[in-house]
């Protein structure tokens, strides 16, 4: 059913390994951590592993994990929690049978009828934020809808994000990190009484460096919930298989798992799979192939065991809103949810995490709302059977159109799109045989005209100019800007 703050599934998810299967993988991941280990450049790591009972070589800052810590530190962590947005009605808990939706990346946006790639201006990305607010299959912002915007000197650009999106939407938003960003991204949230999301982001095989450790201890430390996300490429940075990559994807995540839990026992982890197999002909990640979405089940099965909260992530090789991208995105992200998933990312991503485009993310809150449907499922109850209205209205010349059963249950059975174009072959040739993306493109302007998100208070606001002017001077005198 349709929540607040996501979908609920309704159903027991996809399942594609017996019981003996995953405790070979979980078992090989165990003997990886122990036996292989992982490697942390961060001293201040390293001593705080060493402290609590691994296994510390500190010359090669290679940690050997014991089983009992692992296990340990993945019962800590909740199975599921609950995030604060600008508004309540956009307040998020993630985990248990929540289906949540998210945006996807794009380095830059894209014209639409050329589809050459453009740098987007501070107005693309501000009306990007608008639009994104008002969908309503949308639940979290991720933390690049665009990287940034024209003018920015490039350390500027994750906590302009930042401010961008608190300003512009009252979504719940993760924040990335680079080059310290995420101290501003903290402080912004703080400075509005919102929570944030941090990031750990794994380098694979096997490593975490030190500005991912530094930020992933502050985020611990403000009590925020924080995504570790492990992105191999199967064939290149972990074994070509997919229960081969699944184990290292598995290591890397729980030596995370450890890190947080030894900073902060009890803290909010969210685990993403975002892996793709490598394309062989030519060296690049094979976006869209449909092995992404295989090695999401096996993950997500797994990981439902342990009883954390999961976040896949896919996005497609097409280079526009056309069939392929439809496909590519649709099947992954439908079988992400009902094989398990909390939150994955959709909204207005299009090619490789190269491009995005507000018309995309709306043409995807279609998609978003067809999935959620079907985490619906089928209601059946005495009123849902209709027996006595079958008996009543009997065969032909009986008809159900005007029954008030109908009138009731019509809307709550059928998800009706925005956008895409339903309507008979004689009525779209008349009304000038728009295509969906038309019909998206029209719906960007309408929101545009109609939709403004609540506003900051006039404090707030001055807030947050004072933090970015705090993070421009920060980064000239490191000498960045």
């Amino acid at each position: 059913m349709m929540a607040s703050n996501g979908f609920i599934r309704s159903f027991k998810p996809l399942e594609f390994l017996t019981q003996d299967k995953m405790e070979q993988i979980h078992a090989g991941t165990l003997e990886v951590l122990e036996e292989t280990g992982v490697t942390f450049v961060s001293e201040k790591a390293l001593k705080l592993f060493e402290s609590n009972d691994c296994m510390v070589d500190f010359e090669n800052q290679r940690v050997r994990f014991p089983s009992w810590i692992v296990e340990d530190c993945i019962r800590k962590c909740p199975s599921s929690f609950h995030c604060k947005a600008r508004i309540p009605e956009h307040d998020v808990r993630v985990g248990g049978n929540f289906v949540q939706f998210s945006t996807f990346a794009g380095m830059q946006s894209v014209d639409i009828d050329t589809w050459e790639p453009k740098a987007p201006t501070k107005k693309d990305f501000y009306d990007y934020m608008r639009v994104l607010d008002a969908l309503e299959n949308l639940h979290w912002l991720w933390a690049y809808p665009y990287y940034g915007f024209e003018g920015l000197p490039p350390v500027m650009c994750i906590p302009e994000s930042v401010a961008g999106k608190i300003r512009k939407s009252t979504k719940f938003q993760l924040a990335a990190n680079a080059q310290e960003s995420d101290i501003f991204a903290i402080q912004m949230a703080q400075a509005v009484g919102i929570d944030i999301m941090g990031l750990l982001a794994v380098s694979p095989p096997l490593t975490y460096y030190e500005d991912q450790i530094e930020s992933t201890f502050r985020a611990a430390e403000a009590g925020f919930p924080i995504l570790i996300a492990s992105g191999c490429i199967y064939g290149g940075t972990a074994p070509a298989t997919i229960a081969g990559s699944t184990v290292t994807t598995n290591a890397e995540l729980m030596a995370g798992i450890v890190l947080i839990q030894l900073i902060k026992p009890g803290s909010k982890i969210l685990v993403q799979d975002f892996t793709f197999p490598q394309n062989m002909r030519t060296g690049a990640p094979a976006f869209g192939a449909i092995e992404c979405s295989i090695h999401h089940i096996v993950y997500n099965q797994i990981w439902r065991s342990y009883g954390l909260p999961i976040n896949n992530a896919i996005i497609g090789s097409s280079k526009q809103s056309d069939f392929q991208n439809g496909y590519e995105e649709s099947m992954s992200c439908l079988l992400d949810a009902i094989s398990g998933v909390n939150v994955t990312l959709l909204h207005g991503g299009i090619s490789q995490e190269l491009t995005a485009h507000p018309v995309q993310a709306i043409l995807d809150d279609d998609i978003a709302g067809m999935i959620g449907r079907v985490m619906e499922g089928a209601e059946v109850n005495e009123e849902t059977l209709a027996i006595d209205l079958i008996k009543e209205i009997g065969p032909i010349p009986g008809f159900y159109l005007n029954s008030e059963h109908t009138r009731k249950w019509w809307k709550k059975e059928q998800f009706i799109p925005k956008v895409a174009d339903r309507s008979t072959y004689p009525e779209w040739l008349k009304s000038g045989k728009k295509s969906c993306l038309d019909n998206a493109k029209d719906k960007m302007q309408e929101i545009l005209k109609s939709h403004e998100p609540a506003p900051l208070s006039a404090r707030q606001d001055e807030d947050i100019e004072k933090i970015l002017d705090e993070a421009r001077k920060y980064y000239k005198k490191k000498g960045l800007m």
